[in-house]
């Protein structure tokens, strides 16, 4: 045979190896974008006018799901971990599910994403993930989309359009602890600022509305910042480092943790201030109990049921549901003097999990046992 006829086989199949790949999963699996409501108008709610919303090819179930998770070391991701596989085990869910996956892997962000492209590459139908950082997870949202699989991302999201992220307004909830400050402390003054774990999106948001609130009040901030990573322990250790070599604080915010930050007040004999804080039993026990001493609250966040709603949402896509690309869940909010034991805290109970952890309007609702009696452990 010529060479002139092998090279012109040869090109010949290499075009048809082209043609193939070109129509294969990397063109036919993604979403089409559609016209709203989505299929569950009353949970899904659309984070803009604008957001695009999303129509999967339907897949027949049950289906493999994983949840690709980062950091762990604090109460709300514990409760996060818990409440995911509570959820899982509900026998309506559970009778969609092959196999659900957990896996943490700490503040790696490398190691988060080679979990979700082990995920990808085990042929799961859809992963969920609580990212170590919005912005480094461009290569595995490509493969996931080329390979079909549904990407959702919660509570600390993803900057991109090709992955549904599920989450409540995060800057928002700084701006509303900052607004707090702003009106319980007139003439301005010194605030600590107890952040949460560096490079997510969740801190970088707070952090962002807390001090476009404050320089925006026209009244003088002293902000002195913390790490916290939204764990009571190491919170309330950078509190009282704080307060040892700072002194005293007019204010207080702090994205997480709490329950020790007030612990650390009490033990240095600080006096109880304004606080805008997260949603915990403890710190909750502490503002309904200690508001008479100065300690007024505005105690507000999201419960990790959100995890919940990132999973129903993962499977209502995978069964050719509309859902939006990005869909904004409601804050459960508190403030001084409306803290009612028994109500939005319980005096009874462990300082250790968030309170207001439903979303009754996506039909989610856990009792404590269910989630406690699930382990913290990857699955």
């Amino acid at each position: 045979m010529k060479s002139s006829t092998l090279l012109t086989l040869a090109a010949g199949a290499a075009t048809a190896m082209l043609m193939a790949f070109a129509v294969g999963p990397a063109q036919a699996e993604g979403p089409e974008i559609v016209a709203g409501p989505s299929d569950d108008a009353a949970c899904y709610v659309p984070w803009t006018a604008d957001t695009q919303y999303f129509k999967f090819p339907a897949k027949s179930g049950p289906f493999r799901v994983a949840l690709a998770n980062g950091y762990i070391a604090n109460t709300w991701r514990i409760q996060m971990i818990q409440t995911a596989k509570a959820y899982a085990a509900q026998p309506d869910v559970a009778a969609k599910l092959k196999e659900f996956k957990v896996v943490s892997t700490g503040e790696d962000v490398a190691a988060q994403i080679a979990a979700i492209n082990n995920f990808i590459d085990s042929g799961y139908d859809a992963i969920v993930v609580n990212a170590q950082n919005p912005s480094a997870f461009g290569p595995v949202i490509d493969r996931a989309k080329e390979a079909g699989v549904i990407l959702v991302a919660f509570d600390n999201i993803l900057d991109t359009t090709d992955a549904i992220n599920v989450n409540v307004d995060q800057e928002g909830l700084g701006v509303l602890w900052a607004n707090w400050l702003i009106n319980k402390i007139p003439n301005g003054g010194k605030v600590l600022e107890v952040r949460g774990v560096a490079g997510t999106s969740v801190d970088t948001d707070r952090h962002a509305g807390i001090h476009e609130t404050l320089d925006a009040s026209g009244k003088k901030w002293d902000v002195v910042e913390v790490v916290g990573k939204w764990d009571d322990g190491t919170a309330q250790k950078a509190t009282a480092d704080a307060i040892a070599v700072s002194g005293h604080f007019d204010g207080i915010t702090a994205q997480g943790g709490d329950t020790g930050v007030v612990q650390a007040m009490i033990d240095a004999k600080h006096p109880m201030v304004p606080f805008g804080g997260e949603t915990e039993n403890g710190f909750r026990k502490f503002c309904g109990s200690m508001n008479k001493d100065g300690l007024v609250c505005s105690s507000a966040g999201t419960g990790p049921a959100q995890v919940a709603v990132a999973i129903k949402t993962a499977i209502d896509a995978l069964e050719g549901k509309v859902v939006p690309q990005s869909v904004r869940l409601p804050l459960a909010i508190v403030e001084d003097p409306d803290f009612k034991d028994g109500e939005n805290y319980y005096s009874d109970q462990s300082d250790n999990f968030f309170v207001g952890n439903s979303f009754p309007t996506c039909g989610i609702n856990f009792t404590a046992q269910e989630i406690m009696g699930q382990s913290k452990e990857d699955k």
